[in-house]
């Protein structure tokens, strides 16, 4: 048993929280003076959050952090000197409006007769905000809203993102607009946008008409299609998973992905989150978590994707110390709590899925990197640490079950001996990343997660917010600060 820090569905305050494991299931259970006891399943397999305990790391956080406050977390975030992750991903809303009504929407975008919809030289604040982070300044940006496609002006934005530097540069869309405009895609394409993060519920009508309102599979495979003709070139798919809606579609939907290597790059799995108030037994019924979702992908991929292929997103940890150790530079470290989610990368050749895990020794080749960093640390010349890379790492790759068509040694050694752009990216066109992202409700939240947590979101009054508290605590109290009156305009705003 552990306590923790949460927060009372009810009033919001902060509470003592214990996660314990009953029935091979880890369990949270808190109690509030004035509502009573929440209970509600934390990790559903407990052997699996030991295993993932075991990548807990501490990170330096920012360095010129906004707030000094404590004690109130997460009431005072803005983000404090006790976090612990620097901005790995930073989501800016760019708009609430959006041209469906989803129900299972974080952002719960909706016409009001006023919208949040932040200048674009409030934009251009937000985003600077980001890039003055120390010692990393944030590489990574999401346009997100409601639909950010909505906005003429997104282009522009785009173009200003890569002028201030972010390296990668995303847009989450329901792909309504990509489906209706190839002339849009290829816009978005020469804006620089290089991924977009597509809303994806699976693989038949069902799903989409009990979530969306009707069958947006259509809609989606369009989009799908005009990305690849016209761009952007990487698209990822991003599920909402719910027991009893589209739990039953994960290996289709893993299928469906393989058949369009050549331009989506990931899926990332996203078990719901209950962002309004709602029942033990609805809850019971629809929450799923991270380990439901590895054990799906195996039985739905008949084994090929077994549970032990993934790994949580701090276990690449060395890799980060050993390229910031050789570039000299200070790098992003992806220091996220170790139960956040998961992830893994996999090869499909023949007809099969081939994760990385099949053919690497994972946790040799970590441990290898962790005893191989002090040394650059301590001048031992880069030449013969690259020598030694180059003769240590095929020891931890077995060729003989590699993927036929690839020189997968090959391509480890490039990233780690440079480290760049265009090799980590050229990795990544060779494989297809599967992510799972559990995001915190009001009934699960653990504001230990919270203190790790590497997406954040940046805000019109300069503060800098993790995402899950945001979606929670933070999100109606900014878009009412700064909405405005609903006025139609085509207008872009960078004239």
């Amino acid at each position: 048993m552990r306590s923790t820090k949460s927060v009372c569905p009810e009033c919001r305050k902060i509470i003592t929280a214990f996660i314990f494991e009953e029935n091979g299931k880890m369990i949270m259970e808190k109690s509030c003076p004035e509502h009573g006891n929440f209970r509600d399943v934390y990790w559903s397999d407990a052997e699996l959050y030991r295993k993932f305990e075991k990548y807990s790391c501490t990170g330096t956080g920012v360095s010129n952090f906004q707030n000094h406050g404590l004690a109130n977390c997460p009431f005072d975030c803005g983000i404090c000197h006790a976090h612990e992750t620097g901005t790995l991903l930073a989501n800016i809303d760019i708009t609430n409006r959006c041209n469906l009504t989803c129900p299972i929407c974080f952002a719960n975008a909706r016409t009001k007769g006023v919208i949040y919809e932040p200048e674009f030289e409030e934009i251009q604040k937000m985003m600077e905000v980001l890039r003055n982070e120390r010692p990393v300044p944030c590489y990574a940006i999401q346009f997100s809203g409601g639909e950010p496609t909505i906005r003429e002006d997104l282009p522009e934005i785009i173009e200003l993102a890569g002028e201030l530097g972010f390296l990668q540069i995303q847009v989450a869309s329901n792909g309504v607009r990509l489906a209706k405009s190839p002339e849009y895609c290829k816009r978005l394409k020469d804006a620089g946008l290089q991924t977009i993060y597509l809303s994806f519920d699976g693989v038949t009508p069902d799903p989409y008409i009990e979530t969306r309102g009707f069958n947006a599979l259509p809609l989606k495979k369009k989009a799908i299609e005009n990305c690849r003709n016209f761009g952007p070139s990487s698209l990822v798919l991003v599920p909402i998973l719910a027991k009893g809606l589209n739990d039953s579609q994960v290996g289709g939907i893993l299928r469906f992905a393989a058949e369009y290597l050549d331009i989506i790059r990931g899926v990332n799995f996203q078990p719901i989150a209950f962002t309004g108030r709602i029942d033990q037994s609805q809850r019971e019924k629809k929450r799923i978590t991270t380990p439901d979702v590895l054990k799906l992908v195996e039985e739905q991929t008949n084994g090929e994707i077994p549970c032990d292929a993934w790994y949580p997103v701090s276990s690449v940890v060395p890799i980060s110390h050993f390229l910031s150790a050789m570039r000299k530079v200070p790098i992003p470290e992806f220091t996220v709590h170790q139960h956040c989610g998961a992830g893994t990368y996999v090869f499909f050749e023949e007809g099969r899925f081939i994760p990385i895990t099949d053919f690497v020794d994972v946790e040799g080749f970590l441990e290898f990197l962790r005893e191989i960093t002090p040394e650059i640390n301590g001048n031992v010349s880069k030449i013969r640490i690259l020598a030694k890379v180059t003769r240590e790492i095929p020891r931890y790759i077995d060729e003989n079950r590699c993927p036929k068509t690839i020189n997968v040694a090959r391509m480890i050694l490039d990233v780690l001996k440079t480290g760049d752009k265009e090799h980590t990216a050229r990795f990544h066109r060779n494989t297809l990343f599967i992510g799972i992202m559990h995001f915190q409700d009001l009934y699960n939240i653990d504001l230990e997660r919270t203190k790790k947590c590497g997406v954040h979101y940046s805000t019109p009054d300069g503060r800098i917010i993790p995402f899950c508290t945001y979606n929670t605590l933070y999100r109606n109290s900014v878009e009412q600060k700064f909405s405005m009156p609903y006025i139609p305009t085509n207008k872009s705003r960078r004239q």
